[in-house]
């Protein structure tokens, strides 16, 4: 067997395979062995005729296939190991027969690799810096929240809906007067203000009566999941059967101790600030960096295969579906309710993988270039915070760890050094 590697287009290599007739026979051969005990022939044992014999019956290319991918497959990975420092394997490889004659087999894999990733450049920038304050309104609101949580329901017969309501309804819906698959229930709980409808049904719904019936006009979102209901405008006929109303508890000292375990209202609120204020420091470092990778990836020349792409989707995908299992929902009967191909929903996703691939090459590309790496000290120093944490030593701590643990704990470091250069070597700015 030899081999020539060159490089192709879209970030792929061809591997070229050339295999002698001695090979191929040998293949053959090898196939034959394998395979005969699956043909019948009359006049023989199962398994025991003689190859030409089944080559007559069958055709002489009855052995190909196995031979073939026999060839390939033992091969392969071979070649992959041995080049490994010349390019990196992403998916899985496209196989064509160059060549089929007795006297030898060529065979051509285009093999997706990692890319090259050219940077123009990395610092001297100007790049929007995020930061976000908590509000004493964010403070109520959480306050507002503990009280909904145990508000008592009680039947509301006096008044029109309003907003924070328990709507009991049924709907039919129908665009240009014919209904659509899922568009009607009965008896269905709505919580006016939720948003779990399409925008506009559960303000109309707002100032119904109970026995009421109305007309709600709304249009369905253009990026709405169900194809044929993009952007359609709707009418839902809608009978409001019941309303719930919700009772609120007094906030007292003695609520919050029950509902929280804080032993004031004060307390409560200054826990909840110290919470959102961690809640917000994290989302502006993660719009942060987002904002740093987004404008190094405007200086970026980087041609990735699909092979990488569909990987990512197949991540995102994965993440949604666990989402829907969390809920008692299953992907294939989301898909069908929305009469979506999975096909089509992966599309949905398409821009995002891009996007996501493009950023973990260029965090990988800057951490190379800059020579950035965990050292065993700071390693150690993280696991004795993480032991501390649990009131362990490290040592304890570290029975228990599984070896990936500590790898996730390396990379961690290295992408903050990472983003601590980018910040100190860019000029970041905070608008007014």
């Amino acid at each position: 067997m030899k081999y020539t590697t060159k490089a192709a287009e879209k970030s792929t290599v061809k591997i070229t395979i050339k295999f002698d007739g001695e090979e191929w026979k040998a293949a053959q051969q090898n196939a034959y062995l394998k395979l005969r005990g699956k043909f019948t022939i009359n006049g023989f044992r199962k398994g025991k005729a003689p190859r030409n014999v089944i080559e007559n019956a069958y055709g002489k290319g009855v052995f190909y296939e196995e031979a073939l991918n026999t060839m390939f497959s033992e091969n392969y990975g071979k070649i992959i190991e041995k080049d490994a420092k010349k390019y990196t394997v992403v998916g899985d490889p496209e196989v064509s027969v160059d060549k089929l004659e007795d006297d030898g087999v060529t065979l051509v894999a285009i093999v997706p690799v990692r890319p090259e990733v050219k940077i123009s450049s990395y610092t001297g920038m100007k790049i929007k810096e995020f930061a976000y304050n908590v509000k004493d309104e964010e403070v109520e609101a959480e306050i507002a929240r503990v009280l909904d949580r145990n508000a008592r329901k009680v039947e509301v017969t006096d008044r029109a809906a309003q907003l924070g309501d328990i709507a009991n309804i049924d709907f039919v819906g129908t665009v240009d007067g014919v209904k659509f698959e899922g568009g009607e229930a009965e008896k269905f709980d709505l919580t006016l203000g939720s948003g779990q409808f399409i925008p506009g049904f559960e303000d109309q719904v707002v100032g119904m009566n109970v026995g009421e019936t109305k007309d709600v006009n709304v249009t369905f979102p253009e990026n709405y999941q169900a194809e044929n209901l993009k952007g359609k405008a709707a009418v839902f006929a809608v009978k409001l059967n019941a309303l719930q109303g919700k009772e609120l508890p007094e906030l007292t000292d003695e609520f919050i101790k029950e509902a929280t375990g804080s032993a004031t209202v004060e307390e409560y609120k200054a826990k909840a600030k110290e919470r959102l204020e961690a809640q917000a420091k994290r989302r502006a470092n993660d719009a942060t960096e987002n904002s740093i990778l987004e404008a190094i990836a405007a200086n970026t020349e980087v041609e990735i295969p699909q092979a990488m792409i569909e990987r990512e989707i197949d991540g995102l995908v994965q993440k949604f579906e666990y989402q829907l299992m969390y809920q008692g929902l299953k992907l294939q009967d989301y898909l069908d309710f929305l009469k979506v191909t999975l096909a089509d929903f992966r599309k949905n996703y398409e821009e995002q993988a891009k996007k996501n691939v493009t950023s973990q090459l260029i965090i990988n590309h800057i951490i190379k270039e800059e020579k950035l790496e965990a050292t065993d000290e700071e390693v150690e120093a993280k696991v004795a915070e993480q032991a501390a944490s649990v009131n362990k030593t490290a040592d304890e701590y570290k029975k228990n760890m599984d070896p990936r643990q500590f790898d996730y704990i390396s990379s961690d470091i290295v992408i903050t050094k990472l983003f601590d250069f980018l910040k100190a070597n860019n000029e970041m700015y905070i608008e007014d």
